[in-house]
């Protein structure tokens, strides 16, 4: 990515594409009459400013989701991919089968990593429903197609899908250590593991990106890139990249006026 680009994260939607830079965000989505609905506003929560290393990432974390509510209050349109019955019935198998893994007699990092890769189904669920795959590829190729100045591939080297691999192999060599903390502290160890666990993930992440020609950096990406390429995004409409293209220049508008 140049240097005079403005850096952009988004969020794909079952019926649309969500946008947003260092201090603004904008949605935009199909509605039911085949109509595109475009809303954009500033962010009332900015984490980029926070700086010191395990503590950026948590922040931007928090950053990338306290406008959510809001985004919804203004589109009530939009569909979130963690909405319906169906996404709220397999988080509740998804907890109950945790509770039976970590039951069963095996070591405490077998154990962590299987209920680490547990929780992952509710999300690959949501990716493989509906449009929302084609919108996560059409949101990729609009940003990277900005970002790079050129037509980009539906896959993208900043898609969350990255942290995946660290964020697995963090969260259960954070909970190994939490399940050895005496039995009343370890509620609090398990939180101070995965907020650990997000912190050092994306502390990897930032150095994937820092260093993306190295052989780690490349090994680290290629899950990810596998994962966005079979499962996570699917090639979009045209109508479905109209609706990316307009969240992305509705945020640029924005972000350019500052």
């Amino acid at each position: 990515m140049s240097e005079d680009k403005i850096r952009l994260g988004g969020m794909a939607l079952v019926n649309g594409v969500l946008v947003h830079g260092p201090t603004s965000w904008a949605c935009a989505v199909r509605t039911p009459d085949g109509e595109l609905k475009v809303v954009a506003e500033p962010k009332r929560v900015v984490g980029s400013s926070v700086r010191t290393p395990l503590l950026r990432g948590p922040a931007r974390l928090v950053e990338s989701f306290a406008f959510l509510p809001r985004a919804k209050r203004a589109v009530p349109e939009a569909v979130f991919p963690f909405e319906g019955r169906r996404m709220l019935g397999t988080l509740a198998v998804t907890a109950a089968a945790t509770q039976v893994v970590r039951r069963i007699r095996l070591t405490d990092s077998l154990r962590e990593l299987a209920t680490a890769l547990l929780s992952l189904a509710p999300a690959v669920l949501s990716l493989r429903e509906g449009a929302l795959a084609a919108y996560h590829g059409a949101e990729h190729i609009a940003i990277g197609s900005y970002e790079h100045g050129e037509p980009r591939a539906r896959e993208h080297e900043r898609c969350g899908t990255h942290l995946v691999g660290p964020l697995l192999v963090t969260t259960a060599v954070g909970n190994v250590a939490a399940s050895r903390a005496p039995m009343r502290y370890r509620s609090a160890a398990r939180l101070g593991a995965t907020v650990g666990a997000v912190a050092a993930s994306t502390e990897i992440f930032s150095w994937m990106q820092r260093h993306p020609e190295t052989r780690v950096a490349r090994a680290l990406a290629k899950p990810g890139h596998e994962f966005q390429h079979r499962v996570a995004t699917a090639e979009p409409t045209p109508d479905q990249l109209e609706v990316a293209e307009a969240a992305l220049a509705a945020c640029l508008e924005l972000e350019q006026r500052k």
